[in-house]
């Protein structure tokens, strides 16, 4: 297929497809490989679930969140999947959704027994620490009282023997009265024991002792999962009652409680036992991990082919919604919008696809006949794609109106760089342009953050506007604002003749003197720079270049609507639209722009403001020392009066004449009509008056006659705000000489290197972040606004919808939702 240029969108055309349901998938999958054909939706009254494939659209989203399911534990696992190339019938649909659901529970399972595996694993840990401190601690009780025991009944006649026998927990007192304390023993998170010791001290009335030790490390808590401090506690009370209320307290906090065997004997068994049962689960555990790790690994070898798969499975259900069912059911009918450049490549698509089905007949392809308006389509390259999207954020052209998609790709970079003109900051925009367009491959496949996203889109627009930069750098002679003479000698000199052109203390006070007729051969003469009258010779220059640049833009876009109305046929347009715009805007500003160009070849020194004012207060007044030719006034005369039925000539006629059409055409109708029966006539009758209802005379003349005023206030509007590519090259400019003055200069006026180092650091950072950033930004924003209100607004209407065919290619994951 030849591509088309990108001055108007490819010619469309509306399709129907009558697809046998046994090749219907195929078919659109077929199509979306190709991606040419734009289905229209023609069952917009069902809602997605009562749509033929709702079912099949809700298995492939059902694998959707099983697949997103495998790339969470995926990641949480800390590995990345593993990419491989999609290969066509690796596996089908159906084997994929049973493999799906049969990984997706034994993964549930794993991981299922490995939680409750890692609780139990957490519960013995914090068990065997119990039986560490909590035994520790009865060790050094029961020593402390066995000495304190064997004291005193030495000192009583006791034997050593008795002492050892007697229980710990075992009040000295009589028989009758004689009881045993009871304890318990856990862990608790160490943020709350000081509130769990006061709450037991308040709950118990005091009739308890607490004893705790921290745990040194962190541990992993049972029920969280998460690792966090904990402390040992073990608490002894008196009574049943007094247990029942700790035992409560203990599970309002969140503590674990844990048996503990006063004997020491029973003690040191349980710990054995538990050593042993923690070497055994950890086994088990790493076991459990491997395998799970395994599943993992195979899953993600083919994570990215399901993925894609699926995606593209339900992308198809999706479409194939959108067509009609025949009432015998055997067939589907669409409709799509397609280039007309396609239609042999959609037809072999077709083909190969009833081939591929097997189906015994093939799909019936042919062209319908439509008022409908097509969508617009522009092929672009990743050249061209960037500034297409500059224009279409404005709005989508309509179908095959004026695209000004192809100026903006040399209007947007030099607008930019009239405002941004300076070679050295041109360069080091460059720099990163290149850095772009080489790398672009890398970058391309890599996942970048928003700014670095849209920097990398529209990285061809970057390089032209550094391009356009170091070319406008040139003609204003600014390098960081520093001039430079590569292009000859200047045609002015010092007056005195001892001093040099750099050195001329006169440059800043009485001028220099001209002493050549040839000037400087390219861009401005570096001998302006620091001269008294160096901002009243850039402001003019500027000022006026800036008009002439946008009196052309404007009668480019003027010229464009001529296009427009020549290629859609519209008399009217031309000769009560283009033409009395083109004089209007030509008989004052393309005025003032020959008196500027004149002004500029002659080196005469009128006043173009008196001269512009006058025009209308005064036009038969003599100009005198304002005159730049013969015969100037009368001009000036007959342009004015140009001006005038210029308003007029836009307003009237085109309503009038479209008035005139519409009764012709209904008188027609009518005379036609009368000739039918008497029953026809009255359906006439309301035909018509149905009609006469359509076309409303006073809608039309209000309508153009806002869009004269519009054109009329706009061309005095628009020209002034093309003065804005003045005002932000002076901006540029003077930021720049500031920056160089102030910062660089001032501190290379020290002997100090950490001086001069530290001025050189503040100048880069404050000409990359002010300079390199906002200004670019800035000067981006406007020239946008330049092509968008100032251009686009002569010729370019924006009220069409773009062309979206079905495609594999613009599948993304949110389509996976």
């Amino acid at each position: 297929m030849v591509a088309m240029d990108l001055f108007r969108s490819e010619e469309m055309t509306l399709v129907q497809l009558i697809i046998p349901a046994e090749s219907a998938h195929d078919t659109v999958t077929y199509l979306a490989e190709l991606g040419l054909l734009q289905f229209k939706d023609l069952n917009p009254e069902r809602s997605p679930f009562q749509r033929t494939y709702a079912n099949q659209v809700k298995r492939c989203g059902e694998m959707s969140r099983k697949i997103r399911y495998f790339q969470d534990q995926i990641t949480k696992s800390g590995r990345t999947a593993a990419y491989r190339p999609l290969r066509d019938k690796d596996i089908g649909v159906d084997e994929l959704e049973a493999k799906l659901t049969d990984l997706e529970a034994e993964l549930l399972e794993i991981n299922a027994n490995t939680d409750k595996l890692q609780r139990t694993h957490s519960e013995l840990t914090e068990f065997q620490l119990v039986l560490h401190k909590a035994g520790a601690f009865f060790s050094s009780v029961r020593n402390a009282a066995n000495t304190v025991q064997q004291r005193a009944d030495i000192e009583n006649g006791s034997s050593i023997g008795e002492a050892i026998d007697r229980p710990l927990l075992q009040e000295q007192t009589e028989p009758s009265k004689q009881a045993r304390l009871g304890f318990i023993t856990g862990v608790i998170p160490k943020i709350k024991a000081a509130s769990f010791e006061r709450i037991l001290f308040r709950a118990t009335r005091g009739n308890m002792f607490l004893k705790q030790a921290s745990i040194e490390d962190a541990v992993v808590d049972p029920a969280t999962g998460e690792k966090i401090e904990k402390t040992v506690f073990v608490i002894f009370f008196s009574g049943e009652r007094a247990k029942t209320k700790i035992s409560k307290i203990c599970d309002a906090f969140g503590a674990n409680c844990y048996p503990f065997p006063e004997e020491s004997s029973r003690q040191g068994h349980m710990k054995t036992e538990v050593d042993n049962r923690l070497l055994d689960l950890q086994h088990t555990l790493d076991a459990g991990i491997n395998h799970r790790d395994n599943v993992l690994n195979s899953i993600g070898n083919n994570l990215d082919q399901w993925t894609v798969m699926v995606r593209r499975e339900k992308a198809v259900y999706h479409t194939l919604n959108m067509l009609s069912i025949d009432v015998t059911r055997k067939c589907l009918v669409a409709e799509g919008w397609c280039p007309v450049s396609a239609k042999p490549k959609i037809q072999d698509a077709l083909q190969r696809a009833a081939f591929v089905s097997n189906s015994q007949v093939n799909t019936i392809f042919q062209v319908l006949h439509t008022k409908e308006s097509p969508p617009s389509y522009f092929e672009t390259n990743k050249f061209t794609n960037a500034f297409q999207e500059i224009v279409e954020a404005y709005g989508v052209g309509r179908y095959q109106e004026a695209n000004p998609g192809c100026f903006t790709i040399i209007t947007f970079p030099f607008l930019f760089a009239v405002m941004f003109g300076d070679w050295g900051h041109g360069i080091c925009l460059l720099l990163g342009a290149l850095y772009l367009v080489l790398n672009e491959k890398k970058l391309g496949s890599k996942k970048l953050g928003d700014i670095m996203e849209m920097a990398y889109g529209g990285r061809y627009v970057i390089l032209l506007m550094a391009i356009f930069s170091i070319y406008t750098g040139f003609i204003y002679n600014e390098f960081f604002s520093v001039p430079f003479g590569f292009f000859g000698g200047s045609a002015y000199r010092c007056p005195d003749s001892q001093y040099s052109i750099e050195s001329c203390p006169m440059a800043t006070t009485s001028g220099m003197e001209k002493w050549s007729y040839e000037p400087y051969a390219f861009g401005v003469d570096p001998i302006w720079h620091g001269s008294r009258s160096e901002l009243p010779f850039t402001n003019s220059l500027k000022m006026k270049m800036s008009i002439l640049l946008g009196i052309a833009q404007m009668n480019l876009g003027i010229l464009l609507s001529y296009f427009n109305a020549r290629y859609f046929r519209s008399a009217l347009d031309v000769w009560y639209q283009f033409i009395p715009q083109l004089l209007f805007l030509n008989a004052l500003f393309g005025y003032l722009s020959f008196l500027i160009v004149l002004k500029w070849c002659q080196g005469s020194k009128p006043d173009l403001y008196h001269v512009m004012i006058y025009m209308f207060l005064s036009p038969t007044e003599d100009l005198g020392e304002n005159q730049l030719f013969m015969g100037q006034t009368f001009v000036q005369i007959v342009l004015l009066l140009v001006a005038l039925v210029a308003v007029p000539w836009m307003l009237f006629p085109k309503p009038l004449i479209l008035r005139k059409r519409h009764v012709q055409k209904m008188q027609g109708r009518a005379y036609g009509m009368l000739r039918e029966s008497d029953t026809e006539s009255t359906d006439l009758e309301i035909d018509g008056e149905h009609d006469e209802e359509e076309f409303e005379f006073g809608e039309v003349l209000v309508h153009q006659m806002i869009h004269t005023i519009e054109f009329v206030l706009g061309a005095v509007s628009n020209t002034a705000s093309y003065l804005r590519l003045w005002a932000l090259s002076l901006a540029h400019a003077q930021l720049s000489a500031v920056f160089y003055d102030r910062v660089l200069m001032f501190a290379w006026g020290y002997t100090n290197p950490i001086i001069r180092l530290i001025g050189l650091i503040v100048f880069a950072s404050v000409t990359f972040g002010v300079l390199l950033l906002m200004e670019t930004l800035s000067a981006f924003l406007h020239a946008l606004r330049l092509h968008w209100v100032e251009f686009q607004n002569k010729f370019y209407l924006g009220d069409g919808y773009k062309f979206q065919p079905f495609s594999f290619r613009t599948l993304s994951e949110e389509d996976d939702l």
